[in-house]
């Protein structure tokens, strides 16, 4: 994914003034800022969502894109989600999705009503229709938000897989904590992306 001169604004108030951004083959990538500083208007840019005001966002291949904002059906099984976005997708089996149901811990869940879940399991939810296809470059959002201590070292274990796999993955996210885990991580400040200060660490 190549990104060039991403400018948005909220009516009067620049949210980004000029973001550039590679994110290259096999790469965990972090995007890290405070709340509030337009890092996921710059997902949904990136996801296509959104279109910018100005500037080129270029990626090949499959993507998916794990919104912080939920997209589920409570009336509908977890099964049913993922049979669903099989089909949506176009896929002839769902064992990426077991894949990801196995290393999250949850299928046990798979007959559940999305409804009964908690915020936790919805997010494992949320993060397996996200990357049950396979993409080649995958876009989070804070993907780890509900998570215990556990399932977020295997959200990292599931990340680290696409990557070994020479997959790009976006990891957006206003915990500095997390850079350590990451292969090359950027800031969003005023606008712009640029290398974390020594504070961030």
């Amino acid at each position: 994914m190549k990104v060039e001169g991403v400018r948005y604004a909220y009516g009067d108030r620049a949210v980004l003034r000029g973001v550039d951004l590679v994110l290259p083959t096999g790469t965990l990538m972090g995007v890290v800022g405070e709340n509030g500083s337009g890092k996921s208007t710059l997902l949904k840019i990136l996801s296509g969502e959104m279109s910018p005001d100005q500037g080129v966002v270029r990626h090949g291949g499959r993507f998916g894109y794990c919104p912080q904002q939920m997209i589920l059906n409570e009336s509908l099984t977890v099964r049913q989600h993922i049979d669903f976005f099989a089909v949506a997708y176009g896929l002839s089996g769902t064992g990426r999705a077991e894949e990801a149901m196995e290393v999250l811990r949850f299928a046990e869940y798979s007959g559940e009503l999305v409804g009964t879940l908690s915020g936790g399991t919805r997010q494992k939810l949320n993060l397996t229709l996200a990357v049950m296809h396979d993409p080649q470059v995958l876009l989070l959002d804070e993907p780890y938000q509900g998570f215990d201590w556990e399932t977020y070292l295997r959200f990292w274990e599931l990340a680290g897989r696409f990557r070994d796999a020479g997959r790009s993955v976006l990891v957006v996210s206003h915990l500095a904590h997390d850079i350590d885990r990451l292969d090359d991580v950027w800031q969003l400040r005023d606008g712009v992306l640029g290398r974390p200060g020594e504070g961030l660490r």
